[in-house]
């Protein structure tokens, strides 16, 4: 069985749901450190003169430890309309804004007290109009000990997984021997962003999945896995 492990972000860019796509079970990593200003807690959207920041309000002050299934949003800065607001101004013109915009509004606007939650809530969401049939799984429900490495050849072995599909900046710190020495191959990803027609030009790349949505809709996961280079039951030697 191959697994995808990867920390949860808020509205993530292609590549995260290319891994998704491309494993039999996907585990968020919550119970590690949470980052600040890290994509946990934001991440891009086009806009006419090029692109920003949405950026989702985290209590830190002396929670310099917290994990991120432990991180609380910051109820005093109202984060919603300001983000709901530069989405509509910038996509309401998408050939595919209409269908999706109400219930991203709708997700948004509940009250969301953890980080972990509301990301939980969107990327279900996104996979749901992605047509992504996969197993989603927190990490901290788990319970497994460990750091780093450790950690997450614990996780394969709690699910029986002999296969590990991760980012390709994972093979920069990653021992591939010592998840060989527990029966785990280690397949990197070879993601190559796709250029797709965007409402301002010129193009560019590593936005929010929204950004590919609204303005192609149903051919969204088609344009991602267009790009994608993995092949079934490659193994790393």
């Amino acid at each position: 069985m191959r697994i995808a492990i990867m920390q949860p972000g808020y509205l993530p860019w292609l590549g995260f749901f290319e891994l998704m796509h491309n494993c039999d079970q996907f585990i968020l990593l919550d119970d590690v450190q949470y980052t600040n200003k890290d994509w946990r807690n934001r991440n891009r959207i086009r806009c006419k003169h090029g692109w920003f920041w949405l950026s989702v309000p985290v209590l830190t002050k002396n929670k310099r430890f917290q994990l991120i299934s432990e991180s609380k949003i910051n109820p005093s800065i109202n984060w919603r309309n300001k983000h709901l607001h530069a989405i509509e101004i910038n996509y309401h013109k998408a050939r595919y804004f209409n269908q999706y915009f109400p219930s991203l509004e709708e997700i948004i606007n509940r009250r969301w007290d953890y980080l972990i939650d509301l990301n939980s809530a969107l990327i279900n969401w996104l996979v749901l109009e992605l047509k992504i049939n996969k197993t989603i799984i927190r990490a901290s429900v788990l319970n497994t000990g460990g750091e780093c490495e450790d950690k997450i050849i614990a996780i394969c072995n709690k699910l029986g997984a002999d296969e590990l599909y991760d980012s390709k900046a994972a093979s920069s710190f990653l021992d591939i021997n010592k998840f060989h020495n527990q029966g785990i191959n280690i397949i990197f990803q070879d993601f190559h962003h796709p250029i797709y027609k965007q409402i301002y030009q010129p193009f560019i790349s590593h936005m929010s999945i929204v950004d590919l949505l609204f303005n192609h809709g149903p051919d969204s996961l088609g344009i991602i896995l267009g790009n994608s280079n993995i092949k079934s039951h490659i193994k790393c030697t």
